[in-house]
């Protein structure tokens, strides 16, 4: 299978990126690490992260 590319680097630690391969199920307690204690919210896709580079498009909450 080929490898999607991707639409900025570091795209595939993000959340936006994560969800939608199911990480969320598969490592759920890594995906509760990413999320707890959120502090920054994407301003694409409206998910919630504790650090800024979990996020395309990061705003502080």
């Amino acid at each position: 299978m080929e490898k999607a590319d991707m639409p900025h680097p570091g795209h595939d630690k993000h959340l936006c990126y994560l969800t939608n391969l199911g990480f969320q199920t598969s490592h759920t307690e890594d995906y509760k690490t990413l999320v707890r204690d959120g502090n920054f919210m994407c301003k694409n896709c409206g998910r919630v992260a504790a650090e800024a580079k979990n996020l395309c498009k990061p705003e502080a909450l």
